[in-house]
């Protein structure tokens, strides 16, 4: 009889999970085509990519994370997942530092990324997958290749059914700034979340600066992330949500919350959100590996799950949203976002004094 070591049990615990996983490795390259099979093997000597996103809330970032995993076995997704803002704070410290552990940057703000490729610090990478998208996010996406599209983001209003009437709710941004509604609102803060800054460089565009000041005196409850909102009125704390992400309000109301929607009849804010490679990335070839997956329709199957947009026409919109083209939509151009965030950012805090 052969006497069983420590060593000899842990030796052949290790060659029975690597024959586990070469088949699933095998059996997820048959179903790549060729230049997602080229750089699986390629990123299967990586073994890891870190992703920083402020894009989705972190339960689907961390089910993005899985699957993207589940898809390439051997190449794990390190999720870390902040507001846009803090993401890109702590992509610029690494910077500073002379430190290289961001792979894949994703954020809701597209400065960030003109910022980022005239500073030469994107990937220039063009996805094969990107081909396949729908249009507003082929559109949207880096002329040279540079960042693509990871998220249309509808943020728009919503109430608590139990509390407020439809008839009763706000039909507009405009008329958030009635008296009625004071102490009754929660919405993020540009200063951390790139839609809010998006939704304020509008309300600014449309508005001007009194909108803010009138805004300010109705007394919004002010989170961070334009996620907040929903977690607020899920606490019954107030009972309208403000720049609120149509994903994470769908989602919350699949699980039993009283929430709905309200789309303004001065438009939905659609914020085309983009993710990119960083050009000093650790493992490049996981990088480029995960923005092919963004751009496929595994991930828009994944997301889906969560209520967000597919970016392909191939897997439908998720359950409760209206389609786009039914929806009036207001956008910042490029050229808005790149000038206005920071002036926009300044105000709020001059007038919100935070």
């Amino acid at each position: 009889m052969t006497a069983i070591t420590k060593r000899g049990l842990l030796t052949g615990t290790t060659a029975l999970a690597a024959a586990a996983i070469l088949p699933a490795r095998r059996a997820a390259a048959q179903d790549m085509p060729a230049h997602e099979r080229q750089l699986y093997e390629a990123a299967q000597k990586e073994g890891e990519m870190t992703w920083y996103t402020g894009q989705l809330q972190a339960q689907p970032s961390e089910a993005v994370g899985r699957a993207f995993t589940e898809r390439y076995p051997g190449v794990r997704c390190n999720v870390v997942r902040t507001t846009s803002q803090v993401a890109f704070q702590r992509l610029s410290q690494d910077a500073r530092a002379r430190v290289a552990q961001c792979d894949v940057f994703s954020s809701t703000d597209y400065s960030h990324f003109t910022f980022l490729k005239g500073e030469g610090r994107l990937l220039a990478y063009r996805p094969q997958n990107a081909a396949g998208m729908v249009k507003a996010a082929r559109d949207a996406a880096d002329a040279d290749g540079h960042f693509q599209i990871s998220y249309l983001a509808l943020y728009l209003l919503a109430r608590r059914t139990d509390q407020l009437s439809e008839a009763d709710a706000p039909k507009s941004w405009r008329e958030l700034t009635d008296a009625k509604w004071k102490d009754k609102m929660a919405i993020g803060h540009p200063g951390f979340s790139g839609a809010i800054g998006n939704w304020a460089i509008m309300m600014k565009s449309m508005y001007g600066e009194r909108f803010f000041r009138e805004f300010e005196r109705n007394k919004p409850q002010i989170g961070r992330s334009a996620g907040d909102p929903v977690t607020t009125l899920n606490a019954g704390e107030r009972i309208v949500g403000v720049g609120i992400p149509s994903a994470a309000t769908l989602f919350s109301i699949s699980r039993g919350n009283p929430l709905q929607l309200l789309y303004p009849t001065d438009g939905t804010l659609l914020v085309p959100a983009p993710s990119a490679g960083i050009a000093n990335a650790p493992h490049p070839n996981a990088a480029k590996l995960f923005m092919e997956f963004v751009c496929g329709a595994a991930y828009s199957r994944t997301v889906r799950e969560f209520r967000a947009e597919s970016l392909r026409p191939e897997v439908p919109p998720p359950v409760g949203s209206r389609p786009l083209d039914e929806i009036k939509t207001i956008t910042p151009t490029p050229r808005q976002v790149e000038t206005e965030m920071t002036e926009v950012k300044e105000l709020w805090r001059d007038i919100f004094g935070v």
